[in-house]
């Protein structure tokens, strides 16, 4: 079982950045791999990013590569995602999710993640 919290979320400016966090609890959190997705008002849930532990590789929605970054810290329990370049359209909620690596599910679809954080919210102002 992993529990996720998501943090860092707020009002920026478009230009500006944020760091969101998503602290795990549970002793098999290093044998999942993460992602983060977020959702805008009457859109559905949509990919964002996802860090594989082994390796170290990352994956963007080419929405946001080169704006986000995904990183974690595997002893802190903690991954982050680093959003540079805000613009009004990234305005969502945020959700960090933990999936099991090897899935045959693509990890882009949030149908591959076992875990859930609750969300932060996002919004940037233009």
């Amino acid at each position: 079982q992993v529990q996720l919290v998501e943090s860092g979320g707020g009002l920026v400016q478009a230009g500006g950045s944020l760091r969101l966090s998503c602290a795990a609890s549970g002793r098999t959190f290093n044998t999942y791999d993460m992602g983060w997705f977020r959702q805008a008002p009457g859109k559905e849930r949509e990919f964002v990013a996802h860090i594989r532990w082994s390796g170290g590789s990352t994956h963007y929605a080419s929405s946001v590569k080169g704006r986000f970054t995904i990183s974690g810290d595997n002893a802190k329990k903690t991954v982050y995602l680093q959003m540079n370049s805000l613009k009004p359209e990234d305005t969502a909620v945020y959700y960090c999710a933990a999936e099991t690596p090897g899935t045959p599910i693509p990890l882009d679809s949030d149908y591959a993640y076992d875990y859930w954080g609750q969300g932060t919210q996002v919004t940037v102002s233009s």
